[in-house]
């Protein structure tokens, strides 16, 4: 029924009076794992964003979409390799 959190969220934010309930919606926390995650996804999407420039025949474009990618890369590895990042238990 939901592909994502997002989805979820959305359903369960809509079943309630928003305009009401905004002010009491917790901020979300960010986290080392979290923003390790984040930047692998943003690292992908910009992957991906370079292949569609590709096939548009914007070659301009993929360079540099395909150029930024490992920004996002190295910003996920300095997470990782922060104090506060633990790993999973198992």
């Amino acid at each position: 029924m939901f592909h994502n959190t997002r989805a979820l969220e959305t359903a369960v934010w809509q079943a309630f009076d928003l305009r009401r309930l905004r002010p009491f919606r917790p901020q979300p926390q960010a986290t080392p794992r979290g923003e390790h995650a984040r930047m692998l996804a943003i690292a992908a999407a910009r992957r991906l964003r370079a292949m569609e420039r590709a096939d548009l025949a914007r070659n301009e474009d993929a360079a540099y979409w395909k150029a930024v990618a490992p920004s996002a890369i190295g910003k996920a590895h300095d997470w990782r390799m922060a104090d506060a990042f633990r790993a999973l238990p198992g």
